[in-house]
This record gives structure tokens, C-alpha cells and sequence, in this order.
């Protein structure tokens, strides 16, 4: 391995080389607080000088060698084909340039001589061409506003987060310099300072070890994504003419950031289901493969795709399986963030947190697989059936319940056959009643079972089961829901959350209709038949009411509480024929 490190100040830093931003390198993605800590270090010294050389009379050029240096860090790069690649340090040069551009707009206003020198550590001939010395190729017309010194309000940041970043940076750079360089005396003195003595140390690498010190760095603190180091790992293994070619970097960049909208680094968990959903087969091995270390174990047992050395492989890769099982991540992170009426039941398990069914749907598809709509439906289906019956029938055990999810993954990968992944999801059910009850079941439901279950399941699950009944009473009667399923199942706020209201309250006159036996009272207002769901407010109103004021309030609340009011019968010909029909 070849590594050269060189010193460099900022002057020379920016002087007559274009800095390319590589593939490894994350967009501009720095916020005010690591803005604000680097500007911090750099006035902290630079104050602490200025204080005891500012009034002595020599020339500036002279003088500011008497200040001492300041060291700020390294940045890695590599060089291919004549052009100079960041491999690691784009975050912190793409701010020092920010802070060039605001140190240009500010001579501009103080009138000062060394304005022209400032710019040319901006921008300056790349051959016959003008360019940027900090070329983010995508984002010129943003760094092009913020050089002509253009209102904020009026630069384009289109392009993307890097340029959004690039002017929130820049506003947080101006009030910074415009606080504590308030005189054109201070000013340039931190200029020369600057350009002269803030210091970092290059260390250029050849391209085949780039993917080895980019880890490296990152575990020795500049921590980046997992999902980041992965792509470093696999697209440093294609020569640049063929990234170029086949425009996988773009292809990576686009499908993680669809992901990410999801969430923040919900790329990662797109790995570790993924990973998960092709190659563990039972809950131990899982365990190297979490959103944390995904990115070692793609290179590793159980995984091992067979990626490492293998660039011909990762383009392969990359075009088929990373494809097409991102954009079916994508689509079913769609359907679990808002109802869709074809493929409810992934909803309905994004309520219940039940996030197993990503790594299962993505198990039972193969790549770009013509059975993909069936499958997301059987799978998402199963796995609602599969909790809701172990619930109700008090049988759920969350450790036994997530081995049996690799199980059934394992069973139904690639499968074809709908009515067998059905099968392997009826028969895991009945394996896990029967844990449950230490006997062998033969049925999927028992009433026996069902009958005592009430308030002390899951407090989700309850919110759930009663928000399907009220679903189901809407969509049977031809009415509207007064409330969102997100409302009724997983908002907990005060306005708009619901809580489990017990239809009769401890009170004495309650307790007196069972002959004054608290054991057998609190086993019967606890059940499922004596629950209900209420907004919070109304829930805090009615808490110790009787049951004849409780009806009252339970007017015009959710069509399930209605039904214990006589006059929710009258005249309503779609609910009398719902009652009929079931």
C-alpha cells in the first residue's frame, strides 16, 4: 500500500488543484453544530494570537509567521486518470470553502486588497476552464449564488440536500464573521491567519486500498453510515469507466434516498430485512446481521455474497437484486405508512409494529418475481392472522413469536405456491398454541381460550382489535369512519389519542350487581365484552359514572360504542341487515 501525506495551509490547499467528490463521499450533509464547532476551534486560537500580535508594527505578511499554527485534521484523496477524488474529508473542505466565500463577500464590503487573493482560493483555471476547486459537479449554480453573493432567498438549492445545506452553512458562516471580524483591521488579520496557518495533512492513497482505509478512518472516528461504508466497499471495486457506464453510483444514490425518505437511514433496516429475508435461517444468526453491522456481514457467514475482490459480481449485484428488492422495500414502505385498500393488512401490521413482515415478503420474492402483488398480500395477510390469533387466544410470547418468523421465512423463500406459504403459516400457529398450552391443538381457535381474554393483553393490540370491529362496522353499514385507524391505534395524544374505557366503572353500585365480590367483578369489567375505545378527554369524563350515564356518553362517540344504545337500532335498515347477514 502506498499512502503520501503532505502538509498543506489553506492557501496552498486551494491553489491549482480541482477536488472531485467521490462516490464514497456522502452528500454535504454538516449541520450548524459541527459548522459551529469548527468555527469555534478556529477563532478560539486565532483570538488568543490576535491578542498578542495585533499591535505590533509589522507588516501583516510578516507578522502573522509569529502566529502559531493550527491543526485541522486530515483529508484523504485519490488519483485517477489526472483527476484529484475526496475519498474522506468532503465535509470538512466543502465548509472551509463556505467560509472562503463569506471571507470574499466581506472584502468586498470592507473594500480591502486582498479580496482578489481570496477569490482565486475559490475559484479558479482548471486548464483553459474556470471551475471551483471544491467541484460538486451537481451543485455549481448553488456555490455560484453564495460566490456573486446573491440574496439567499434567490439561490436555487433544486439540486438537492447538499446545496440546501450549503446556504443554511452559509447563513450560520455570516453571523459568525460578522459578530467577530467587526473591523477591517481584525478582519484581515484573521484572513492571513486563515490562509497561513490553520494546517492539514493530505494523505493520498492508491485506488485498489481506498476501500480499506475509507473503513479504517471511519472506525477510528469519522463515523459514517453503515450503508455509506457499504457502498464504498462495493463500488471500489469497479474501475470509474464502468461506474460511469453503467451509472451505478446514481442508481445507489437514488434508491437509498427514496428509502431514507421513509425514514432517517431506513436504508440500513432495508439491508438487515433483506439480508435477513435471504440468507438466516433461524433466530441465532440474525444477530450478525443487525442495522448496526449488516455492512461486515455481507462479506461474511451466513451471508457471504460472494462480493469481496469481485467487481464483475458487484455490478451484478447491483443491477438485479440490490434493484429490485429496494424498489419492493420501497412499495411495501408505501403501503405501511399510508392504507391502501389492496394491501390493507401491511397497514394493519405497521400498526401493530409488526415490522417481521418486510424480511417475510421479501423471502417469499424472487428477483423481479411475476407473483410479487400475491405474494405481498398472502404474506402481510398471514402475518396479521398469525399475531391477532395468538393474542386473542392470550398464547403470544414475543421470543417464541420472533423465532418463529425465521422459521417461516426459511419455509416460504421463493415459494411459489400461495396455498403453501398459507400452510406454513396455519401450521406455525398451531405449533404455537400448543407451546402455549403445553398439549398439542389441533384448531386455530378455542373459544375456551378466547373467552377471559381482555385487559391485560398488549395495550397496542387492544386499541387495534377494536379499531378493526369499528372498521368493520363502518364498511358493512356503508358509512364513513368517524376516526383514523392511526387515531384509534397509535395516537396517544391527548386531543386525538384513544384510551381502553372500561364499560363499567368501580363504583358501588356497580360492584353491588355482583353481589359485592370484587374478585368476580374485576374479572368481568376486565374482558373484551366490557372494553371499549374512547377519545381521551370523554374517557376522563365518564371514569367513575354509572352505566346508565356512561350511555349517554357514548353518543355519537365510535359506531362500537353506539351499539349499547337502544336507539342505534331504529330506523337504520344497513345495520339491522349487518346483524341479519352475520
Amino acid at each position: 500500500m502506498d499512502v503520501s501525506p503532505d502538509k498543506q495551509n489553506i492557501e496552498s490547499l486551494f491553489s491549482n488543484k480541482t477536488y472531485y467528490i467521490d462516490f464514497y463521499q456522502r452528500q454535504y450533509k454538516w449541520n450548524e453544530v459541527p459548522v459551529h464547532r469548527l468555527l469555534d476551534d478556529i477563532f478560539y486560537k486565532f483570538e488568543i494570537e490576535y491578542k498578542t500580535h495585533s499591535d505590533k508594527d509589522i507588516e501583516l505578511e510578516q507578522l502573522i509567521d509569529k502566529y502559531s499554527w493550527y491543526y485541522l485534521n486530515t483529508y484523504v484523496t485519490n488519483t485517477i486518470e489526472g483527476r484529484l477524488y475526496i475519498v474522506d474529508g468532503q465535509q470538512r473542505l466543502t465548509t472551509l470553502t463556505l467560509i472562503l466565500i463569506k471571507l470574499k463577500n466581506k472584502a468586498n464590503e470592507y473594500s480591502s486588497p486582498i479580496e482578489d487573493w481570496i477569490s482565486s482560493k475559490i475559484v479558479g483555471l482548471s486548464g483553459y476552464k474556470k471551475e471551483f476547486w471544491m467541484n460538486h459537479e451537481h451543485h455549481k449554480e448553488t456555490m455560484q449564488g453564495l460566490f456573486d453573493n446573491k440574496s439567499l432567498n434567490d439561490i436555487d438549492t433544486s439540486s438537492g440536500i447538499t446545496a440546501q445545506n450549503m446556504v443554511k452553512n452559509y447563513t450560520v458562516i455570516s453571523r459568525w464573521i460578522e459578530e467577530k471580524l467587526n473591523n477591517i483591521k481584525k478582519f484581515e488579520h484573521f484572513v492571513f491567519y486563515f490562509m497561513k496557518r490553520l494546517v492539514l495533512v493530505n494523505l493520498n492513497v492508491e485506488q485498489t486500498d481506498v476501500p480499506m482505509v475509507f473503513e479504517v478512518i471511519n472506525d477510528r472516528g469519522v463515523k459514517l453510515k453503515p450503508y455509506e461504508i457499504l457502498k464504498g466497499k462495493l463500488l471500489g471495486q469497479v474501475s470509474k469507466e464502468e461506474l460511469e457506464h453503467n451509472d451505478l453510483n446514481t442508481l445507489w444514490d437514488k434508491k437509498v434516498d427514496v428509502i431514507n425518505a421513509y425514514g432517517e437511514d431506513e436504508v440500513d433496516d432495508f439491508f438487515m430485512y433483506y439480508l435477513r429475508a435471504k440468507y438466516v435461517d433461524k433466530v441465532s444468526e440474525s444477530k450478525k446481521i443487525d442495522r448496526k453491522n449488516y455492512h461486515r456481514a455481507i462479506f461474511d457467514s451466513p451471508v457471504d455474497l460472494m462480493l469481496s475482490h469481485n467487481p464483475s459480481g458487484v455490478k451484478e449485484f447491483l443491477k438485479f437484486s440490490f434493484t429490485y428488492y429496494a424498489n419492493l422495500y420501497e412499495k411495501i414502505s408505501g403501503y405501511y405508512h399510508e392504507p391502501n385498500a389492496d394491501n390493507i393488512h401491511i397497514y394493519y401490521n405497521g400498526l401493530n409494529d409488526m415490522d417481521h413482515q418486510f424480511m417475510l415478503i421479501m423471502s417469499a420474492c424472487k428477483v423481479n418475481d411475476p407473483m410479487e402483488e400475491e405474494k405481498i398480500k398472502k404474506v402481510s395477510k398471514e402475518v396479521d392472522r398469525l399475531y391477532t390469533m395468538l393474542q386473542l387466544q392470550r398464547s403470544y410470547d414475543s421470543n417464541d413469536f420472533n423465532a418463529a418468523m425465521y422459521d417461516i421465512s426459511k419455509s416460504i423463500r421463493d415459494e411459489d405456491d400461495l396455498s403453501k406459504i398459507t400452510q406454513v403459516f396455519s401450521d406455525k400457529l398451531l405449533e404455537l398454541l400448543g407451546k402455549s398450552r403445553g398439549s398439542l391443538v389441533a384448531k386455530s381457535f378455542d373459544y375456551l381460550y378466547f373467552k377471559d381474554a381482555g385487559n391485560e393483553l398488549n395495550k397496542r393490540f387492544k386499541r387495534y382489535f377494536f379499531a378493526r370491529i369499528e372498521q368493520f362496522i363502518a364498511d358493512e353499514t356503508r358509512m364513513n369512519m368517524k376516526h383514523s385507524l392511526y387515531d384509534l391505534v397509535a395516537n396517544t395524544g391527548s386531543v386525538n389519542g384513544f384510551h381502553i374505557e372500561h364499560i363499567l366503572s368501580y363504583n358501588n353500585e356497580n360492584l353491588a350487581l355482583f353481589n359485592n365480590d370484587e374478585e368476580t367483578f374485576e374479572y368481568e369489567r376486565n374482558r373484551l365484552g366490557a372494553l371499549l375505545l374512547l377519545k381521551g378527554r370523554d374517557n376522563i369524563s365518564s371514569s367513575n359514572e354509572t352505566y346508565e350515564q356512561k350511555l349517554k356518553s357514548y353518543a355519537n362517540t365510535l359506531y362500537w360504542n353506539e351499539t349499547l344504545r337502544e336507539d342505534t337500532y331504529k330506523s337504520k335498515l344497513d345495520f339491522t341487515s349487518m346483524i341479519r347477514k352475520y
